[in-house]
C-alpha cells in the first residue's frame, strides 16, 4: 500500500465588505454593555465613553 501525502487545506481569502452603520452601533453598544457590567464605565462618563468607543470601532473597520 503507498503512503499518502494529507492533502493540504488553504485558509480563505478574507473578504472585503462594507462594515454598515448598524453593525458599528451593535459592536460600540456591546462593547459598552461590558464596561459597565466589570464597572469600568458609569452613567456620568457615558456619553463621552460611548462617543470614543464608537469612532474607534469605525475607524478599525474603515481603515
Amino acid at each position: 500500500m503507498a503512503s499518502q501525502k494529507p492533502k493540504t487545506v488553504k485558509a480563505a481569502e478574507p473578504v472585503s465588505r462594507p462594515v454598515s452603520d448598524e453593525t458599528i452601533l451593535k459592536v460600540a453598544k456591546e462593547v459598552v454593555v461590558k464596561f459597565i457590567e466589570v464597572g469600568r464605565l458609569s452613567p456620568g462618563n457615558f456619553d463621552e465613553t460611548f462617543h470614543s468607543i464608537y469612532k474607534t470601532v469605525r475607524d478599525a473597520v474603515r481603515s
